[in-house]
C-alpha cells in the first residue's frame, strides 16, 4: 500500500531549487517564494486502431501529500527537458520508455508551448501531438529506474465525459490537449 513516510526539507535538491525573489511592482517592494525547475516537453498520443488517447498514470507524491487517499494522476506522455537534444528528439524518447511506441521524428508535430505552475515556477511546457499505431509498439512501457508508469486507454467518445469526472486526477495541460485535438479534428483524421 501507498503511504507517506516522511516530509522534510531539502537542503541539496536534485531538480528544484527553492528561491526567494525580491522585486519592486508599482514602487513597492516585494518578495515572492519560487523554484527553479526545468523545463519540460509533453504530448497527446492518439491511437488509431484502438480510436483511443494514449495517457499514463502514475504516483505524484506531491498530490499525494495533499489528497492521501489517492496520488495518482492521468496524465500525457511527458519530461524534463534536461539535454542537449532538440525537444522533438527528448518527447520520442519520453513516448518510447512511457508508452513504447517508437514514433518517428517526423511524425511528431507541434502544438504548442505554455507556462506551467505558475504560482510557484516559471519554466515552460511545449505540447507535442502524434498518431500511434499496434505496429509502432515495441515494449510495455512504464519509464525507466524508479518510475512505476501505467499505460491508460481513453477512448476518443469518452474523453469529453473523462475531462470532467472528477473521480479521475488529470492535470490540466491533458485537459487543454484534448480540447486542441477535438477543436482539430477533421484536419488530423486527413493524416490517417
Amino acid at each position: 500500500m501507498d503511504s507517506i513516510t516522511e516530509i522534510s526539507s531539502l537542503y541539496n535538491p536534485k531538480f528544484v531549487k527553492p528561491i526567494a525573489i525580491k522585486y519592486i511592482q508599482n514602487n513597492e517592494s516585494k518578495i515572492w517564494e519560487a523554484v527553479i525547475t526545468h523545463d519540460s516537453v509533453s504530448i497527446l498520443l492518439w491511437h488509431k486502431e484502438r480510436d483511443a488517447f494514449v495517457l499514463v498514470k502514475q504516483l505524484r507524491p506531491a498530490v499525494f501529500n495533499m489528497n492521501p487517499k489517492d496520488g495518482y494522476m492521468y496524465e500525457l506522455c511527458a519530461g524534463i527537458v534536461d539535454k542537449e537534444l532538440s525537444l522533438t528528439q527528448i518527447v520520442k524518447e519520453e513516448i518510447l520508455e512511457e508508452c513504447g511506441y517508437d514514433v518517428n521524428i517526423s511524425q511528431i508535430q507541434k502544438v504548442s508551448k505554455f507556462y506551467t505552475s505558475v504560482g510557484i515556477s516559471g519554466a515552460s511546457q511545449t505540447l507535442f501531438y502524434a498518431q500511434v499505431d499496434d505496429n509502432m509498439k515495441v515494449s510495455n512501457g512504464g519509464g525507466l529506474d524508479e518510475e512505476c508508469i501505467e499505460v491508460v486507454y481513453i477512448s476518443t467518445n469518452e474523453a469529453k465525459k473523462f475531462m470532467f469526472d472528477e473521480s479521475y486526477q488529470k492535470t490540466p495541460g491533458m485537459c487543454m490537449a484534448f480540447y486542441w485535438f477535438f477543436d482539430n479534428r477533421d484536419a488530423l483524421m486527413k493524416n490517417l
